[in-house]
């Protein structure tokens, strides 16, 4: 049966939304057999030979040669065969061409649907891929909705026909952020996941991540892999710890992260509503690293472990409180950057100890 209509209608789909024809024509096929079977409980097998290049569909039922007949829907006795054509032995594939007419009044009555669905599926299938491979970046959306009851935002990702819109839930976002409809916000893509309705993107406000690709995006240093971030600790909307590396001797690397007059450190600042950023030098000497994490206190040494895992910390007396930070924050992020489990010391506690 000529279909020039579909052919042509499966093209310009290809064309304007970037659908391949073999998949939409592979998900008509599958709805003809299908409903063709339905139709038909005395067959079993059904094919569809698709002519490209002559825009022709044509439905075949096949019945396989045999001796006596036991499934009368799959097999056909050679007597008949040979009846049809005395070329047909035992073994052989017999095919029984569709009528157009009954090919025509089943794709009208599945057509539409199939290519509904089928629609569907591809889209939900682009989507995925080209979100999947944006895992691990900033992207920026806009804010579509806030649930009064939940909290959730639902941010919307792209333009257009490419829009999709993902949640952010109330457990993402940072603690006195303020989110309404319209206000362009940059989210971190955590990961991608495939659902009934279509991809599921977890997005995140909170994750140290984010701080990373904002400073690869505002500082050239960085994306161009001179200057390294070997390690972040964060805690979202109140502090984040970086340490820094650089390969190049002559480039100070939190020199670079900061910027001139600190313009490019105060973007970022800015874009996560005054979060404070501690920058410090990563080293792999791991009592040299605390000692620089504990920053803005000052240390006077640091006494590893036999393992490595666990560390005591001396500093003066008077910058003890700073060193723990409010609430232990500060040492509690040194510990989570440094991969160490820090015991901090004054160090008159640490004279009188010697002494004992």
């Amino acid at each position: 049966m000529k279909c020039d209509e579909i052919f042509a209608a499966l093209a310009l789909l290809e064309k304007e939304r970037g659908i391949p024809q073999d998949f939409m024509m592979e998900k008509i096929v599958q709805a003809l057999v299908t409903a063709y079977k339905r139709d038909h409980e005395d067959v079993e097998n059904v094919v569809v030979d698709v002519n490209e290049e002559k825009r022709d569909l044509k439905m075949f039922v096949e019945k396989t040669v045999v001796e006596e007949v036991e499934n009368p829907a799959a097999e056909i006795s050679a007597e008949e065969a040979k009846a049809i054509s005395a070329k047909y032995h035992v073994g052989d594939t017999v095919r029984f061409p569709v009528k157009n007419v009954d090919f025509g009044r089943i794709a009208a009555g599945n057509g539409k649907q199939v290519i509904i669905q089928g629609l569907r599926e591809a889209e939900h299938g682009m989507i995925y891929d080209e979100y999947n491979s944006k895992q691990h970046e900033i992207l920026t959306g806009t804010v579509v909705r806030v649930d009064p009851r939940t909290g959730n935002a639902t941010v919307r990702l792209g333009t257009g026909a490419d829009a999709s819109d993902a949640v952010l839930l109330l457990g993402e976002q940072v603690s006195g952020e303020e989110y309404y409809e319209g206000q362009k916000l940059k989210v971190y893509l955590v990961e991608v996941r495939r659902g009934t309705r279509g991809p599921q993107m977890l997005i995140s406000r909170t994750h140290p991540g984010l701080v990373k690709r904002l400073f690869e995006l505002e500082v050239p240093e960085i994306f161009d892999g001179t200057v390294e971030i070997r390690s972040i600790a964060r805690e979202a909307g109140s502090r984040t710890k970086m340490a820094v590396w650089s390969s190049d001797e002559n480039v100070d690397p939190i020199g670079a992260c900061v910027g001139p007059r600190g313009q490019r450190v105060n973007a970022i600042v800015e874009e996560l509503h005054g979060e404070k950023i501690d920058i410090v030098p990563f080293s792999e000497d791991r009592a040299e690293f605390v000692a620089a994490a504990l920053a803005p206190a000052d240390v006077i040494s640091v006494t590893m472990s036999e393992d490595d895992k666990a560390c005591r910390a001396i500093v003066p007396d008077d910058q003890l409180s700073l060193a723990i930070g409010k609430e232990g924050q500060n040492a509690r992020l040194a510990a989570r950057l440094t991969s160490c489990k820090i015991d901090i010391k004054p160090a008159s506690y640490h004279e009188e100890e010697a002494a004992e």
